[in-house]
């Protein structure tokens, strides 16, 4: 199924998707490392980024503001059927993320927000003048950037898209970053009103749904050759900080019958943690970080620390799992004479796309598709093993996104990667899902 607007115009879509690269490797020179990219929360990079997002959500005909948390949004207001703009009706919001992790790729999170500005650019009516008055939709459509969905500076991530849901905690204001900076006063900084913070929550009657177009952050589609696939969940996650207790000695002089080392219990751990997670389908669990105290060559390490992220399609499957890998833990410390406990640091439940935006997906990625070269089956479905903004945002509307193929499934990292080709099938397929949710609110 492919629409009459965009079938005949691949040249416009071929043209989106050059400026969507171009812009990436522009963003990519915004940063706080030379050499790398890093754009953190509430810093000048992010100011300069919201400013050029802004900049370029107003070259498209969207009104734009910044909002309490640091998101910049772009609206543009749908046309009623007698050509009058209507401000007041709800609006399908679409985006991603504009800050990064250290030493980044230019991919993550800034391809689904440029690609939500060129949806617009289809989409948009023009009047007259040649200029944007609206969109011929029966909703509003929003961009939105959100601010900080890694969470590198505080340590907490999804903070923009959790004040757009209405789910920010005021504990929160007092993190620290590693110069001892608070979220307060760096958002005071920054120009903030720390107090206006709920302005930026949205209510459920105010939005039709959101879309986010992401790199998959794994091979799977590049293994099985194709473009895009439609996400069906955002993986639940869990994550723990875990510490062995032994005891310290000196290197030399303790034979190994008497040591309680605490370092070989939490390598041991780190182990069964990979054997127990490799025996169970869709659950991944990383040991990320591993410190030894005193950390002194020639003692015996009394004490541990170890980082425990645990991820999973499904809930209960994630826990259960959890629960295997604390009775390992408990046999590995008593055969070793060492104590372990263990503080959960992060839980989020999975979330689970919603049906009927799913369906609007696959519709869009199989208008995509060439029926002569290409197979007719279904488009992948995939459920998400890395966190999204959409993992907040779904605590007060239905999420739908689409994956692009990332070669070599490599995130998080200066190699990712994805095509300017697989970029126009993309914006296609989310001009496409736009279209599709539109013939469904007019049906409905």
């Amino acid at each position: 199924m492919t629409s009459a607007l965009l079938s005949v115009d691949g040249e416009r879509i071929a043209a989106a998707a050059r400026r969507v690269m171009a812009r990436c490797d522009e963003l990519a020179r915004v940063t706080a490392t030379p050499g790398a990219i890093e754009r953190v929360y509430l810093s000048a990079e992010h100011a300069r980024v919201n400013r050029l997002a802004a900049e370029w959500m107003r070259e498209v005909g969207m009104a734009t503001h910044q909002d309490a948390a640091g998101n910049q949004v772009g609206r543009i207001e749908r046309l009623t059927p007698a050509g009058s703009i209507d401000r007041d009706g709800p609006a399908l919001m679409i985006g991603s993320h504009l800050d990064t992790v250290p030493d980044a790729g230019r991919f993550d999170g800034i391809v689904g927000v440029l690609m939500a500005l060129e949806v617009v650019r289809l989409l948009r009516r023009p009047d007259a003048a040649g200029e944007a008055s609206g969109v011929d939709l029966p909703f509003a459509i929003e961009v939105i950037a959100f601010s900080d969905e890694e969470g590198t500076r505080f340590g907490k991530a999804l903070l923009g898209s959790s004040a757009v849901a209405g789910t920010w905690h005021d504990d929160w204001w007092d993190l620290e970053d590693e110069s001892g900076t608070t979220l307060r006063e760096a958002a005071r900084e920054f120009g903030l009103d720390t107090g206006r913070i709920g302005e930026a929550a949205r209510r459920p009657e105010e939005l039709v749904g959101y879309l986010e177009a992401h790199i998959e952050q794994g091979p799977e589609l590049d293994r099985r050759g194709e473009a895009l696939a439609v996400v069906s969940s955002i993986a639940s996650a869990r994550r723990f900080q875990l510490i062995v207790e032994g005891e310290a000695a000196h290197a030399g002089g303790t034979p190994y019958d008497m040591r309680r080392d605490a370092l070989l219990g939490a390598s041991e751990a780190a182990l069964a943690v990979e054997r127990i997670c490799r025996a169970e389908h869709h659950i991944i669990g990383t040991v990320g970080q591993l410190e030894a105290y005193p950390g002194a060559v020639n003692v015996v390490p009394g004490e541990a620390h170890l980082s425990l992220d645990l991820r999973g399609e499904f809930d209960g499957e994630r826990d259960r799992v959890w629960q295997q890998i604390e009775r390992d833990l408990d046999a590995i410390m008593g055969r070793r004479g060492l104590r372990w406990r263990a503080r959960e640091v992060h839980s989020a439940p999975a979330v689970f796309c919603e049906p009927l935006l799913q369906d609007a997906v696959r519709t869009g990625i199989r208008s995509t598709l060439d029926p002569l070269r290409e197979s007719a089956d279904d488009p992948a479905v995939i459920f998400s093993r890395a966190g999204h903004d959409g993992m907040a945002i779904g605590a007060v509307t239905g999420v739908g996104m689409l994956f692009l193929r990332n070669p070599d499934g490599i995130s998080h990292h200066p190699d990712e990667a994805v095509s300017g080709a697989d970029v126009a099938r993309g914006i296609q397929a989310l001009a496409e899902t736009v279209l599709q949710l539109a013939a469904d609110r007019r049906a409905a």
